[in-house]
């Protein structure tokens, strides 16, 4: 399991943008996203409440994000989450999200990259999973509203 930073989503991720980590994860419900870099949302199904304006994307990868069986056999139950890894890994070498992964990493060699998703658990999530995947397992960061929240007290 890879270490995670936690913080202030505007302090944090600026300084993230500074530092030799070009990957994060923040939730979509974190609606600032303007230091963020380059956005792409990792899920599959666009997430409830939120309009296109609100979202700030640069990009929707739906190819990228868990096949809709995985998706579902895998229900956000951290004791699955392993094994949800390994399968999702498995995907992911698979056409089109191998493109997918491929073209991302070269975003992310000229731009700073948050994927972006709507689960609560992001630290159980295909996001985490997917970062894992395009940095080779290096720490990483991750906004959220109560690390947020718990940073700024």
């Amino acid at each position: 399991m890879t270490d995670v930073v936690v913080g202030s989503h505007l302090s944090c991720c600026a300084a993230m943008s500074r530092s030799r980590r070009p990957i994060d994860i923040c939730r979509v419900y974190d609606l600032d996203g303007s230091d963020d870099g380059y956005r792409v949302l990792v899920d599959r199904l666009w997430p409830r409440g939120i309009t296109k304006g609100q979202a700030a994307l640069d990009e929707w990868a739906k190819d990228i994000a868990p096949g809709s069986e995985l998706r579902q056999w895998y229900g956000h139950d951290p004791a699955r989450f392993e094994q949800f890894a390994r399968r999702y890994r498995q995907e992911l070498k698979r056409t089109p999200a191998r493109e997918a992964v491929a073209r991302l990493r070269r975003v992310a060699g000229t731009h700073r990259v948050t994927l972006v998703t709507a689960t609560r658990d992001v630290e159980h999530s295909g996001a985490t999973v997917l970062r894992d995947v395009l940095t080779g397992g290096a720490r990483q960061h991750v906004c959220s509203p109560v690390q947020r929240k718990d940073h700024a007290t």
